[in-house]
Formats: structure tokens, C-alpha cells, sequence
């Protein structure tokens, strides 16, 4: 099956043979560029990236296997495809070509069919790398900013996988009050459409100070910040993101419930912080993975959370977040001193409740 027309860049020193093999690509359809020498060949690959690359071996100054050395040792240009093309029948040149890792072998005088043959090859192999790059975006994007997803992206080769790693970071457990009692009265329609909209409204809170989405929990989900990537403000942005959480997000959110006839006295929230070492990363199969963040931080939110319901409180947050923010911490008021289960003395907890931290 042909492939779509796309963007050939001709490497050859030779005028004839650049005029030869350019005509008959841009007669299949595809746009063209081209180079006589390895120095224009690297230039152009940075100024207009191809789809694919038809290089000649035999060159003056830098060949093309120091031109194809150079593309794969580049982390942005080594998964274009390149095709070799030589007059010159020497075998150890190819299997050196094939071994710094070149895709294909395209013999002079070159054949129009055959040429058309590599080049379709090159550009399907081009063309699934994007759709597999676009996937993996679209996974990574799901639960981490934009900006560091596409970091992510770089840092994994375009691998849907997190390696794990310890760092420094601050873990939001939100939970929705009154969403479950309201569930066992509406329609399952209504119950989804609340749902979705409270989660979205959150979610999108989180990747906006730049938090990572680690998990939804029924009414409620779970954030971090600082991870997968370390932040020196994960503690600020933890606490801005719980204080726009529970003032402007949710004021919005139970006005649209207000708006749309659902409920008039609308649902509040609860939300816990807690900072310290975590092990962050992906866990799975390549089938299916999910990223988490795990360790007594972890715990110690999730059971912070938990005590707003106690305390009365919509922001709990532990002594350890406090101390790791950055910003002036006036803003945040002493609760008291509680037991949380798994530590082996009391934490101070304090709260932003009131105030503009």
C-alpha cells in the first residue's frame, strides 16, 4: 500500500542525481529539499525536519555515514528513517550503515519502482512513530501539564513509562461531602453528569499549578505536586491549588448546580496535604500502565483528609507542607496538634481555611 505524500529530504553531491531522485519524489507527490554535502544535510535537518532522509554514503568532507552518525546520535532527529543510497558496491560500508542505523539500502542507478518501494517503507515507519508519539501524549496529558508531559516524552524516547525515583513532593487527597447521599436519591444520568463535572473542574485546578492528576476516587481524587518531576514550590502550589479548590472552583462548580435546576444548597469539600519523600513512576504492563506515588506521605494525606470531617475544616495541611512552602505562610492558621495513624507521635496540622495562602 502506498503511503501518504510527505516531506524527503536528498542528500547527494552529485547535481544529476539530486535533480533525478527530487523530480521523481515530487512526481509521486511528496515535497522535497536537498543538500550537496553533509554540513547543508545537518543544517536542513535542524531548520526543516523530513519524514524521511535519502543520504549518499560517498561524499566529500563529511560522508554520509558521519551524517547518519551524527542524525542517530541526535535525540530529536534519530527516529527519522534514512535510506543510503551509493554507487559504489561495498558491503562493509552498508553493514556499517545498517549498524549506526540506517533503515534501508537504495543502490545507483536507482530504479523508480524501488525507489518509490523504500521510500513508502521509510515514510510508513515515519508515519507510526508519530501516531505512537501522539498516543503516548495523549496518555501522559491525561494526568500531568502539558508542559511536563512533553518533558516527560523527551526524557522517556517516547515511551509510555515514568522510571521510578524518590523525591521531595506534596500529596492532595479531595474529597466531595454530601456527594453519596445525593447519589442514592438522583437519577444515574444526573449522578454521572455531577460527577464528571466536579472532577473536570478539580482535575483541571490541579494541572493548572502545574500538579500531577495521580488518581480519581470516586468522588473524591488524588494529586501531587513535585512529582514526577521535583519542584523546590511543590509545597506553594499544593496550597494555592487547595485554596482555589475550595473557593473560586467550588463556588463555580455548586453554582452550576444552582444554574441548572440540580441542587440549591450545593456540596462543600475536604482537602489534606501532606509533604515528605515519595516513590513516584509508572506500574504495569506495556498493555496497561498507571503512574502512582506511594509511601507514609501518601498515607498521612489520605488520613489528613480524613480529619477535616472531624475537625470541620476544609483544608487541613500537615506541619511538614508548611514548612516546605516557600511563600510567607501568614495566611495559614494553627488548628492543633492529632494522632494520625501509622506515625508514632502527634503532627501540628494548620489550615488556609479563611485566608489567601
Amino acid at each position: 500500500m502506498q503511503a501518504r505524500p510527505g516531506h524527503i529530504l536528498v542528500v547527494d553531491d552529485d547535481e544529476l542525481n539530486r535533480s533525478l531522485l527530487t523530480k521523481n519524489l515530487e512526481h509521486a507527490g511528496h515535497r522535497t529539499s536537498a543538500a550537496d554535502n553533509g554540513f547543508a544535510a545537518l543544517q536542513a535537518l535542524e531548520s526543516d525536519r523530513p519524514d524521511v532522509v535519502l543520504l549518499d554514503i560517498e561524499m566529500p568532507g563529511i560522508d554520509g555515514i558521519e551524517v547518519l552518525e551524527r542524525l542517530k546520535a541526535d535525540d530529536d532527529l534519530r527516529h527519522i528513517p534514512v535510506i543510503m543510497i551509493s554507487g559504489v558496491d561495498d558491503s562493509d560500508a552498508i553493514v556499517r550503515c545498517l549498524g549506526a542505523g540506517a533503515d534501508d539500502f537504495l543502490p545507483k542507478p536507482f530504479d523508480p519502482a524501488i525507489l518509490r518501494a523504500r521510500i513508502d517503507a521509510g515514510m510508513n515507519r515515519s508515519r507510526l512513530r508519530n501516531l505512537e508519539q501522539e498516543r503516548v501524549q495523549e496518555v501522559f496529558t491525561r494526568f500531568l501539564p502539558e508542559q511536563i508531559a512533553a518533558e516527560m516524552l523527551a526524557a522517556t524516547d517516547g515511551v509510555p513509562t515514568i522510571r521510578a525515583v524518590r523525591l521531595w513532593a506534596t500529596v492532595m487527597f479531595v474529597d466531595l461531602r454530601g456527594f453519596t447521599r445525593f447519589a442514592d436519591d438522583a437519577p444515574v444520568e444526573q449522578v454521572t453528569q455531577v460527577l464528571a463535572r466536579y472532577l473536570g473542574t478539580m482535575g483541571d485546578c490541579v494541572l493548572d499549578h502545574g500538579g500531577t492528576l495521580v488518581k480519581n476516587l470516586g468522588d473524591g481524587l488524588m494529586a501531587a505536586f513535585g512529582a514526577p518531576v521535583e519542584s523546590v514550590d511543590h509545597a506553594d502550589r499544593a496550597v494555592a491549588t487547595a485554596v482555589e479548590m475550595t473557593t473560586t472552583r467550588l463556588d463555580d462548580f455548586n453554582g452550576w448546580l444552582r444554574a441548572t435546576g440540580i441542587s440549591e444548597d450545593g456540596f462543600a469539600m475536604g482537602v489534606g496535604l501532606s509533604s515528605g519523600r515519595v516513590m513516584s513512576g509508572t506500574l504495569g504492563s506495556e498493555r496497561r500502565f498507571d503512574y502512582d506515588v506511594i509511601g507514609d506521605t501518601v498515607n498521612t494525606a489520605a488520613r489528613i483528609e480524613q480529619l477535616t470531617k472531624q475537625t470541620g475544616n476544609t483544608v487541613l495541611l500537615a506541619d511538614q507542607t508548611k514548612t516546605n512552602m516557600t511563600a510567607s505562610t501568614d495566611a495559614l492558621r494553627f488548628v492543633d496538634e492529632f494522632e494520625i495513624r501509622g506515625k508514632q507521635s502527634r503532627i501540628k496540622l494548620w489550615t488556609s481555611d479563611g485566608g489567601d495562602a
